[in-house]
């Protein structure tokens, strides 16, 4: 019984790399001095004025520059040629900083809500006038930060993550600017806390999202955006495969995908345009840039594959 066991590597057989990530270096630097800049701001008159609403803002938009650096960092990691011990590089660095943004979101979460509890029960006056001024001021950097990573945000997680935080970030300050507006006409100091809240909520929500992606793409999960199915069934239909068995798609970074099958081909292998041809199709219609083929007579093993 005749087996075709050889891997063959798209490197020699139509490889792609067409969905590399962007340099967003620029970007992110220009993102972090910004933001920098404004946690300091707006924690500082958050407390003097007695806002809470600004302080939790502050410490959402820490928890985004500590997220740009690492986003940054692991983009600049992830363009790291292999080497004899990390053979794929170190692209899966991008999946690792959206799986800490994630959590260190989680960590604001806890802490703005803690305190805001607090304040609850222990209520203190607060100057609307100045969380209107230091939240408009972050409703224009915030703003100007995520246009920034506009372009990149459909293409990779890091990068979607930073315009969401961003984006998210803008829309917050608005709500303290309303919240500001209101206890300056009320004088009630109440509508502090509660918008601190729904800024947690909002916070939440970002980080659920972000959260699940970066589970699943560290468990090796199909990344969204390709079907298992539409590629298994694309497989299949090809001229002379009977069968498609131990076929793995999974993400080698954010902005990269991988595959490995084996191709039961009773004739035998039909030459290395054909495996051009495959390359070619998933890197262009499925956007799966690493292709591994093992072309098989028959199938090797019974059950288990």
């Amino acid at each position: 019984m005749g087996h075709a066991h050889a891997h063959h590597r798209a490197d020699d057989h139509g490889h792609g790399h067409a969905h590399a990530p962007a340099d967003f270096g620029r970007a992110f630097l220009i993102g972090i001095l910004l933001n920098t800049g404004f946690v300091i701001v707006e924690a500082v008159y958050g407390w003097i004025s007695g806002s809470m609403a600004l302080v939790a803002d502050a410490g959402h938009n820490l928890s985004d520059v500590l997220a740009l650096l690492l986003a940054w960092g692991a983009s600049i990691a992830a363009k790291r040629p292999p080497n004899e011990r990390f053979t794929y590089g170190y692209k899966s660095s991008t999946i690792l900083a959206a799986l800490a943004n994630a959590a260190l979101l989680l960590v604001a979460i806890g802490a703005i809500a803690f305190e805001t509890a607090h304040r609850f029960a222990e209520p203190i006056a607060v100057e609307g006038k100045t969380m209107v001024i230091v939240a408009g001021i972050g409703i224009v950097i915030n703003t100007a930060t995520a246009l920034l990573f506009l372009k990149g945000r459909h293409d990779d997680l890091n990068i979607r993550g930073a315009f969401l935080h961003m984006a998210a970030d803008a829309l917050v300050s608005l709500g303290v600017v309303l919240a500001g507006i209101a206890i300056l006409v009320t004088g009630a100091s109440w509508i502090d806390p509660v918008v601190s809240l729904v800024i947690v909520a909002v916070i939440a929500w970002g980080t659920w999202g972000l959260l699940k992606d970066s589970v699943a793409m560290s468990l090796l999960a199909v990344p969204k955006g390709v079907s298992e199915k539409a590629v298994r069934g694309y497989l299949s239909g090809l001229p002379g495969v009977a069968a498609v068995h131990d076929l793995h798609i999974w993400a080698m970074s954010t902005t990269e995908t991988a595959l490995t099958a084996h191709l039961v081909i009773p004739e035998g292998h039909p030459g290395d345009g054909f495996l051009r041809e495959i390359a070619h199709e998933l890197d262009h219609h499925h956007r799966i840039g690493h292709v591994t083929i093992q072309i098989e007579r028959t199938r090797a093993c019974e059950s288990g594959c």
